[in-house]
């Protein structure tokens, strides 16, 4: 299973469990939140309403008195209200008083007058100076039948001497709980697929840093010039970024080093065994052609050892690159003739043209393109023979321009095909007098790969040998 995924499902079971715990728990705490707020708005009404009924009482007139003919006139109204998105048409709080023995005097409800209440919570305990409430149903099959009842105590002098009881339905409140609820369950379903989105894209973000770091170390096993991933937002691979690059520093600079000496050794072996031989003969008697002879040997063998040193030390400074410094369009006709202007002496003897659109054009740094372009050119020279051609063309495709260099020279043999771009690997030309050091297909692969391109040499299929260095556009 993928690291992201792994991460991502952890993630998803976590988020999940905790946001179903957490709206499970609230969903369960809104139907006691609401009835609670219900039942502290009814101690005051139950307050309030034994406080204005006290004069009728203790005078013994409930029926004729203010209050009932207020309880009559309220049972008479028909509010429209819209309480939260909820129609409220009609009024259902119920009032009841009875007497110091539980006996029910008044009952808006007309229904228990003259019952004996006095063994129910709000009446006893209220009779007893305590706070009296309780909920009961009204049948015993329906659960969802049950109503409030708060109560409160008619004082006179100092003494309890009944009680009045407010009474309401819970029915009256559910559609404001189940409202509460459907509310809560689509915000909180809201909530979870943003958690779940965010947990995605940071599950992403996250393998998509490591995938960075994946390619980046298997760019370092294969020996391409990568740079070292940026990651600006997340310390903790930053620097394993960092340290991964210092590693492969390190084992680059001694790999390298130990490459290097080895192949520049074996190199300069043969030129300096020409000096010696030729010195040692200079020591004996010559004559003048003899000895004009032996000196420019050694002069030749000097000048090769030279260019072994110089080509070699412009590829340690290649390869020890892993970007580009100063980028620019880089038009490839414009290339191509300041390319072939440089070589004119060697390419006069040979036939060359240029097909490249005006419009063809890349990115890059000026000067290491005339380099990779001179060096395949400067190679198609030397494998021409005199009188032979060599053609300029660029192609555009999905992933940017190839530039190819076509000579009409012998083909490469099938044995060297592999090792073209090997360090110090050359083959010799009918246009040279020694073989090349072999360096120069080495700088123009490290300068297609600094550029994010490629370069390849094969035997074209008409005949001839084409060079291909690709580059995005």
């Amino acid at each position: 299973m993928r690291f992201s995924l792994r991460i991502f499902l952890g993630y998803f079971l976590f988020a999940g469990l905790t946001g179903w715990y957490v709206l499970t728990l609230v969903r369960d705490e809104i139907k006691p939140a609401v009835r609670q707020s219900a039942e502290e708005v009814m101690i005051d009404t139950s307050n309030l309403l034994a406080e204005m009924i006290r004069a009728d009482f203790v005078a013994g007139r409930l029926d004729q008195g203010r209050f009932s003919a207020a309880i009559a006139a309220y049972l008479q109204r028909a509010p429209h209200a819209s309480v939260w998105g909820q129609d409220k048409t009609k009024l259902d709080l119920r009032v009841y008083v009875t007497d110091a023995h539980g006996i029910v005097r008044l009952d808006s409800s007309g229904a228990a007058v003259g019952m004996d209440y006095s063994q129910w919570r709000d009446v006893y305990l209220t009779l007893r100076g305590q706070y009296g409430a309780r909920t009961s149903a009204v049948s015993a099959y329906d659960p969802e039948s049950t109503v409030m009842y708060v109560a409160a105590p008619i004082i006179d002098q100092g003494h309890i001497v009944g009680v009045l009881t407010v009474a309401k339905p819970n029915t009256a409140m559910q559609p404001y709980i189940d409202r509460a609820r459907d509310k809560l369950w689509r915000a909180g379903l809201l909530l979870m697929l943003v958690a779940l989105l965010a947990g995605a894209v940071f599950s992403w973000w996250l393998s998509r840093g490591i995938a960075r770091l994946t390619a980046f170390a298997h760019e370092v096993r294969d020996g391409k010039p990568a740079p070292v991933p940026a990651f600006a937002a997340n310390r903790e691979l930053r620097q394993l970024a960092a340290a991964l690059g210092e590693m492969r520093d390190r084992l680059e600079g001694k790999r390298y080093v130990e490459e290097y000496v080895h192949a520049l050794t074996h190199e300069l072996k043969s030129p300096l065994a020409g000096i010696r031989g030729s010195a040692e003969l200079l020591a004996d008697p010559l004559d003048d052609a003899s000895h004009a002879r032996f000196v420019g040997h050694i002069q030749s063998e000097v000048a090769r050892m030279q260019a072994i040193v110089d080509r070699l030390l412009d590829l340690a400074r290649l390869e020890a690159r892993h970007t580009l410094s100063e980028t620019e369009p880089v038009p490839l006709a414009t290339l191509a003739h300041t390319v072939l202007a440089a070589l004119t002496p060697q390419l006069q003897q040979r036939r060359v043209t240029v097909e490249i659109a005006p419009d063809a054009q890349v990115t890059g740094e000026r000067f290491l393109l005339e380099q990779a372009l001179r060096n395949l050119l400067q190679n198609a020279c030397d494998f021409t023979p005199d009188g032979g051609e060599i053609r300029i063309t660029a192609a555009l495709h999905e992933r940017g321009w190839q530039l190819s260099v076509w000579n009409d020279g012998p083909a490469i043999p099938d044995y060297a095909l592999p090792r073209l771009f090997e360090r110090f690997y050359s083959l010799p030309g009918p246009a040279r007098q020694h073989k090349g050091t072999g360096l120069g297909l080495a700088l123009t692969r490290t300068i297609a790969e600094l550029h994010g391109g490629s370069v390849a040499l094969d035997n074209a299929p008409g005949g001839g040998v084409r060079a291909t260095l690709s580059l995005p556009a």
